[in-house]
């Protein structure tokens, strides 16, 4: 189980650090405006917020990818419904 969960965690990891490489190379997260209104934190603030955010939607990414490779014969039983 823990084997499985670095393969979801570690390259969803790298993928939000590349993320978040090229996202702040192109944006400054103090011009960032959220519904006409300026955000009003600080970069430090928007560069953790976005780096989680990545993060999160990666390790879903490879958690569907891990789950999609597991065989069958790995994968729980269901119980049989008759």
């Amino acid at each position: 189980m823990a084997q499985r969960l670095m393969w979801i965690v570690w390259p969803a990891f790298l993928a939000a650090c590349m993320l978040e490489l090229v996202v702040f190379a192109l944006v400054d997260p103090l011009e960032l405006h959220w519904s006409g209104q300026v955000l009003g934190w600080s970069r430090q603030g928007v560069y953790t917020a976005a780096f989680f955010t990545f993060w999160l939607a990666t390790m879903g990414a490879c958690a569907l990818t891990t789950l999609l490779r597991i065989a069958p014969v790995d994968a729980p039983r269901l119980p049989d419904p008759s």
